[in-house]
């Protein structure tokens, strides 16, 4: 009998486990099915992947390297070239390849995207998962201090943390990060809120279980969506944020080229050479839309109230 009864006991887990694991596997299949039935959504990621391969392979991709100042590239007035047969978007300033320029300003402007985006989305779940489910003092403190982040204009504070400190390439997405995670931080701690009064996680407390097996089997789980699509929709924010800051020179310094100091240092050419301000701005609206657009559809496809409507 006890010979008899060990297989069954050891069969009825892994049962579970499997039918667990292929249910979560149809989930996310039917829901990157559902995905792709959006139009929106695939040009999106067209558009996402187009600018990530260029930012990853630009030595390969780039024509020139985007420092070179070519004596031709420019007029015998000292002008900008225009759009042509070499310069296919044209040159800037200084002579050099501005599409060579936007290529390598991809690398900088989706790696502060990713980095600052990614640490306000860490830092902003950390707080509102700590208020929401701990409450009294601990979550006085951190709303508090939340609300007071959030009473500074996002831009005026970036720029007030960006003059203190030394411009570049890391400290721009630390400063960003810095004035963005106050938003996650709010969405995190309501839900989390209204997740830690539901009747299955007060049962689950009731009979003993762990702050971690909560936190992390069931909390966190639910919150996964509304991370994902807020910090997709983040990213769009960021990208914005370092082009204004880079294009009011406190930003990402020269030479490292970015989208918004290509702007900040051809501005003077907007009516004589308005291809070196046209360019980096569609490649700025470009990214910022498509990844607004995957956001906006990552949350129809995710959110369970949205599954009725489409």
């Amino acid at each position: 009998m006890t010979t008899d009864a060990k297989p069954d006991a050891v069969a009825l887990p892994a049962a579970g486990q499997t039918s667990r694991q292929t249910g979560n596997q149809t989930r996310r299949q039917g829901a990157l099915e559902r995905l792709l039935r959006r139009k929106l959504a695939i040009i999106a990621l067209v558009v996402i992947t187009i600018i990530v391969g260029a930012a990853l392979f630009a030595p390969l991709v780039a024509p020139f390297d985007p420092s070179e100042q070519f004596f031709e590239g420019l007029t015998l007035e000292g002008a900008p070239l225009p759009p042509g047969e070499r310069f296919w978007l044209g040159t800037d300033l200084l002579g050099r390849d501005v599409l060579s320029r936007l290529i390598y300003g991809a690398q900088t402007s989706l790696i502060i995207g990713l980095v600052a985006n990614g640490i306000a989305v860490a830092v902003g779940a950390l707080v509102g998962i700590l208020a929401g489910f701990f409450r009294g003092w601990v979550e006085t403190v951190l709303m508090r201090f939340t609300d007071l982040m959030m009473a500074f204009p996002a831009l005026l504070l970036a720029i007030t943390l960006a003059a203190l400190f030394r411009p570049s390439l890391w400290i721009v997405a630390m400063v960003i990060a810095m004035v963005n995670w106050v938003q996650m931080a709010r969405v995190v701690y309501t839900e989390t809120r209204s997740l830690s009064e539901r009747e299955f996680i007060v049962a689950e407390r009731a009979m003993g279980a762990g702050l971690g097996r909560v936190l992390f089997r069931h909390i966190l789980p639910h919150l996964l969506s509304s991370i994902v699509v807020f910090g997709t929709l983040g990213i769009s924010t960021t990208v914005l944020l370092e082009a204004t800051l880079s294009y009011l020179g406190i930003g990402v310094q020269p030479p490292t080229p970015s989208w918004g100091n290509i702007i900040y240092e051809n501005q003077t050419y907007f009516t004589s050479a308005p291809w070196l301000v046209f360019f980096p701005g569609v490649a700025i609206i470009a990214l910022a839309l498509a990844f607004n657009l995957l956001g906006d559809a990552l949350r129809e496809v995710l959110d369970p109230t949205q599954k009725g409507r489409h």
